[in-house]
């Protein structure tokens, strides 16, 4: 069976796909028949023949280094540089769960764990006209438990603080914060570490620096994030 993670964030452009990246590399790196996903993927860019080229997927590919192809990584990619939801009302493509998902498990049937980044934060709306999709309903319907991105900067504490309490209110599980854009020996940034700590009760399991390359967790660490609950229970058994 295949191990599942989603990556969330604080909001846009935090890092989310630079650090999903050298999530899937350290999983390369130890052995592991990794792949990436992506329900919805907007603001991309066109190839010399014309077709959109999914931006963050082929980042996540050539940082990586993982032979997972592109055209297995997200149903849905639209050019305009909006919220999903907005994109695929002007380019007349709407997003459809059942599709979503039958991809989602296709990449599960063949790779052991998938990584699965979400659009902005967790409140960004996949589809919003006659249906109502929000990237919760995507991490709900699969029972992806999820880690959240955060930049270490200045107000972190009030969107990592807001976003761990609508997960919680929504029992969206947490697996912990890692951090993005850290400076080792910043007071802000190590004083946002322990303050959303305090105020989460979630761990910052990793800091990632800016041009890092390689995510400081252990395997034994990055394998624990994909584990159920009950798989959890079975370990410290």
């Amino acid at each position: 069976m295949s191990k599942k993670l989603f990556i969330t964030g604080t909001g846009t452009d935090i890092g989310k796909t630079y650090v999903t990246g050298l999530i899937l590399k350290k999983l390369r790196e130890c052995g592991k028949n990794a792949a990436y996903y992506k329900a919805a993927m907007s603001g991309n860019g066109r190839g010399t023949d014309g077709s959109l080229i999914p931006g963050d997927a082929l980042h996540v590919k050539t940082v990586s280094g993982i032979s997972q192809p592109l055209e297995e990584m997200c149903p849905y990619v639209y050019e305009a540089a909006f919220s999903p939801h907005l994109a695929a009302r002007l380019e007349g493509r709407p997003l459809e769960m059942d599709t979503v998902l039958r991809a989602f498990d296709a990449v599960c049937s063949k790779y052991d764990f998938i990584t699965a980044e979400g659009s902005g934060g967790i409140l960004c709306p996949l589809r919003f006209d006659s249906q109502r999709i929000g990237l919760e309903d995507f991490v709900r319907a699969r029972s992806l438990s999820s880690l959240l991105i955060a930049d270490a900067g200045l107000g972190t504490i009030n969107s990592v603080v807001l976003t761990v309490e609508y997960m919680n209110a929504r029992r969206l599980p947490l697996k912990g914060i890692i951090f993005n854009h850290f400076e080792p020996g910043n007071i802000l940034h190590e004083d946002n570490l322990i303050m959303c700590e305090a105020l989460t009760g979630l761990k910052v399991l990793a800091c990632v620096k800016a041009g890092d390359t390689d995510l400081e967790l252990s395997a034994e660490q990055l394998e624990a994030l994909y584990r159920t609950e009950d798989e959890n229970d079975l370990v410290s058994i």
